[in-house]
C-alpha cells in the first residue's frame, strides 16, 4: 500500500481554493501510484476556523465541498481521500475527518478530546464526538484520532482495542519553541502504548497569530522515524507500506533536517508574515526604519518573505536623532536592497506643539511631548499606508510590549508586528543568526543584512537627549528573565527573588506588566514563537488591582495591610 501525506497551506473560509489545492495534490499523488492520500485537521475549512463554525452557511458549504471531493473519487482515477472538514449530523457540529472513495462518503469520524486551553477554543463551536472505531480502508484498519485525540491515551486505546493496525493522526498544531520535541514524545508514547505504527499530518502556513510548521513524520511500531517531512514548507510525501509478521510497517523514506532554536523561530515569523499579508492580499508593506535593532530585524524579516521590491522603509528623523542612527538605517537599507525614504517630522511636531502650547503653558516638558514624536511617526507611516495600499507593519518586541514601553498611535500603529512574541535578547540573538545565514525560503540577501553597530549600540528611543532604554527598565537580560518568570511560568514573586533579582526590581516590572494591559489590548497581532504570547494564550484583566509582590514568607493580612497599593496608569504608562 502507497499513502500519500499532503502537507500543504489552507486558507481560513477559503473552501474552494482548499478543494482545488486537495485536487490538485490527489492528482500529483495519483502519479505517484498513491491509494490514499491523507490531509490536515479541517483542511477543507482551514484551522481553526473559529467563529466561522457558528455560522449555518459555513457549515453547508463545508459539506458541499465534501460531496464535491467525493464525487470526483469516482469519476476520476486516483487515491482515496482522507481529509479534514466541519461536518454537521444530528443537530451537532463536530470536527471530522472524512474517507472519500469510490464516489462516495466511504466514513466518517469525530474529534473526541476537544482542547480548550491556550490559543485554543474548540468546546466554543464543537461538540465531541464519540469515541471511535477503525475505519476499514480496502481490507486495512485505519485508526484515526484527530489531533488532540493522541494527547491522552484513552482514544487510542479505544482503537487498539477495535483492532485497528495503523494510527493515522490528522493535525492542526500550531508551532511554538518547544513543541517539536514535545509532539515526538507524545506520538512515541501512543506508539509504544499501541505497538501500531503512527503517521502525523501537520499542516502548514500562517494563520493570523498562529504558524505551523508542517513537520509531519511517521513512526513504525518500534518507534523508529521511517519519515521525517520538512518544517516551514509545503511537500507531498508518498510513503510505502507492507504488511509482515509483526503488521504493517513504512519503508524508510526521506527525514529531512528540521530547524531548530533560532532558526526555527526565524522561519516561523518570516512564514507568519508572508502568509499574513499574502492571504489578506496586501501588494507591499511600509515600515519605520529607525537605525535600531527591532525595525532593523523587522526589515529583514520583510525581505526574507517578500522580497526587496515589496518592502518600503522609512526614516522619520527629529532633533533627538543622531547622526549614527541615520547612518545605520541608510546602511541596513542598502544592504537589504528595499526603498529608503527620509521624511523628517520636525514640522508636524512643532505644529502639534504650537496647537497645544496655550493649554500646556506654564507646565514642564514630559512623556506628552516624547509620545508626540511617535505619534506623528505613526500617523506619516499610516498616510503612506493609506495612500499605496502598504500594509504597515510595527515592529515593538514582547519586553517592550510587556512593560508598556510603546505608544499607543504611535510606533504601536500596524497592521501585524512579526517580533511581538520575541523578547528583546531573542531579537539580538536572532538577528545575529541571520546576519551568519540565509534561510531556505528567505527571498533576502546572503551576508550581514543588519550592521554591526546596531547590534552592539545602547538601544535607545531618541525621544529626548542622550535617552537609553535603560534610563527607566532594567538591563535586558535581567528584565526578560523576570519577565519569562511572570509571563510563561506564572511564578510567584517570591520565587522569581531566588533567581537572585532584586525585590524593588521585581515588583516594578510585576507592576508595570499589569498596568500595561490596556495597551496590549489595542497591539497589532503578531507571530505566536512562545509557549505563552500576548493575545491567543494569555487573557488578563485591563481592570487589575492584584499584585503579588510581597517578599519570600510574608503574609498578606486578611485587612489587606501588605498589599501594595493599586496605582492607576497615566495615559501612556512608563513609554521609551
Amino acid at each position: 500500500m502507497k499513502i500519500a501525506i499532503a502537507q500543504l497551506n489552507p486558507t481560513v473560509g477559503d473552501i474552494n481554493g482548499n478543494a482545488a489545492k486537495a485536487l490538485k495534490a490527489r492528482t500529483d499523488a495519483a502519479g505517484l501510484g498513491a491509494d490514499l492520500i491523507v490531509f490536515p485537521e479541517l483542511f477543507l475549512a482551514g484551522y481553526p476556523p473559529e467563529d466561522l463554525v457558528l455560522k449555518p452557511s459555513f457549515r453547508q458549504a463545508c459539506r458541499e465541498a465534501v460531496l464535491k471531493l467525493a464525487q470526483e473519487t469516482g469519476e476520476t482515477p486516483g487515491p482515496a481521500m482522507l481529509i479534514g472538514t466541519v461536518w454537521e449530523e444530528d443537530g451537532k457540529v463536530y470536527n471530522a475527518v472524512a474517507l472519500l472513495d469510490g464516489g462516495e462518503v466511504a466514513a466518517l469520524r469525530f474529534k473526541v478530546e476537544l482542547p480548550n486551553y491556550g490559543v485554543f477554543d474548540e468546546k466554543r463551536v464543537f461538540d465531541s464526538g464519540p469515541m471511535p472505531g477503525p475505519i476499514n480502508f480496502r481490507g486495512i484498519r485505519l485508526g484515526v484520532p484527530i489531533c488532540e485525540d493522541i494527547w491522552s491515551e484513552d482514544v487510542v486505546e479505544c482503537l487498539a482495542e477495535c483492532g485497528a493496525e495503523i494510527l493515522v493522526v490528522p493535525n492542526g498544531s500550531p508551532f511554538d519553541w518547544t513543541k517539536p520535541d514535545l509532539r515526538m514524545n507524545i506520538a512515541v508514547a501512543r506508539v509504544t502504548e499501541s505497538d501500531m505504527p503512527l503517521i502525523y499530518v501537520n499542516q502548514i502556513g500562517g494563520q493570523d497569530e498562529l504558524v505551523f510548521d508542517g513537520a509531519s513524520f511517521v513512526l513504525n511500531e518500534d518507534c523508529q522515524m521511517a519519515v521525517q517531512m520538512p518544517a516551514w514548507r509545503e511537500a507531498l510525501v508518498v510513503t510505502e507500506w507492507e504488511r509482515g509478521d509483526s503488521g504493517w510497517r513504512c519503508a524508510t523514506a526521506e527525514r529531512e533536517l528540521l530547524p531548530e532554536d533560532d532558526a526555527a523561530a526565524y522561519e516561523a515569523c518570516v512564514l507568519g508574515l508572508r502568509d499574513y499579508v499574502e492571504k489578506n492580499r496586501f501588494p507591499s508593506v511600509v515600515m519605520g526604519l529607525s537605525g535600531g535593532i527591532d525595525s532593523g530585524l523587522v526589515a529583514a524579516l520583510a525581505v526574507d518573505a517578500l522580497g526587496a521590491e515589496r518592502v518600503h522603509c522609512v526614516m522619520l528623523p527629529y532633533r533627538y536623532t543622531s547622526e549614527e542612527s541615520l547612518g545605520d538605517a541608510a546602511d541596513c537599507a542598502k544592504a537589504l536592497g528595499v526603498r529608503y525614504d527620509v521624511v523628517p517630522i520636525a514640522p508636524a511636531v512643532e505644529g502639534f506643539g504650537a496647537s497645544l502650547s496655550e493649554l500646556f503653558a506654564g507646565l514642564d516638558a514630559d512623556v506628552s511631548e516624547e509620545n508626540l514624536q511617535s505619534r506623528t511617526r505613526g500617523t506619516i507611516l499610516m498616510a503612506l499606508s493609506n495612500k499605496f495600499g502598504s500594509m504597515l507593519l510595527t515592529t515593538g518586541n514582547k519586553s517592550e510590549m510587556s512593560v508598556g514601553y510603546a505608544t499607543l498611535y504611535g510606533d504601536m500603529n500596524g497592521g501585524f508586528n512579526p517580533i511581538k512574541d520575541l523578547y528583546k535578547t531573542e531579537v539580538y540573538r536572532i538577528a545575529r543568526w541571520r546576519n551568519s545565514h540565509t534561510v531556505p525560503s528567505g527571498l533576502g540577501p546572503e551576508g550581514v543584512v543588519i550592521p554591526e553597530r546596531i547590534l552592539t549600540k545602547a538601544p535607545t528611543a531618541e525621544l529626548r537627549e542622550n535617552q537609553t532604554d535603560q534610563d527607566s527598565l532594567p538591563p535586558y537580560d535581567v528584565l526578560d528573565d523576570i519577565l519569562a518568570c511572570l509571563v510563561e511560568k506564572e511564578m510567584p514573586v517570591s520565587e522569581i527573588l531566588q533567581r537572585g533579582h532584586d525585590y524593588e526590581t521585581v515588583k516594578k516590572v510585576e507592576r508595570l506588566l499589569y498596568i500595561s494591559e490596556y495597551k496590549r489590548r489595542q497591539a497589532a497581532p503578531g507571530v505566536k514563537i512562545s509557549s505563552r504570547n500576548f493575545g491567543r494564550d494569555r487573557r488578563y484583566p485591563i481592570t487589575n488591582g492584584y499584585r503579588d509582590a510581597h517578599l519570600p514568607g510574608e503574609t498578606v493580612d486578611s485587612s489587606g495591610a501588605n498589599i501594595p497599593k493599586f496605582v492607576p496608569p497615566r495615559a501612556d504608562g512608563d513609554q521609551g
